[in-house]
């Protein structure tokens, strides 16, 4: 088992945890900052997996995926604070 396989594994099981918090979060406030930190998740995943298979065009598309994952977020706290 290489270390990123074992990382890969912690990072699921982590996300799992997250996963439950997101559903059961009792405030809304709560379910957002789960699933931030879901997001983050995927992109240190997806970052192991281009690690892992050498695949550079992985890494290139987890950037992205960190930037529009931010971008939501922001939408998603502006409409929680009631600036729309």
């Amino acid at each position: 088992m290489s270390v990123f396989s074992f990382a890969f594994l912690i990072l699921s099981l982590a996300m799992l945890a997250m996963s439950g918090r997101l559903i059961m979060g009792p405030t809304v406030p709560d379910r957002v900052v789960a699933l931030d930190t879901l997001n983050t998740f995927v992109v240190a995943t997806m970052v192991i997996l281009g690690a892992l298979f050498d695949s550079i065009v992985m890494v290139d598309i987890a950037i992205v995926y960190a930037a529009l994952s931010f971008v939501g977020t922001l939408f998603i706290a502006r409409y929680i604070e009631g600036g729309f």
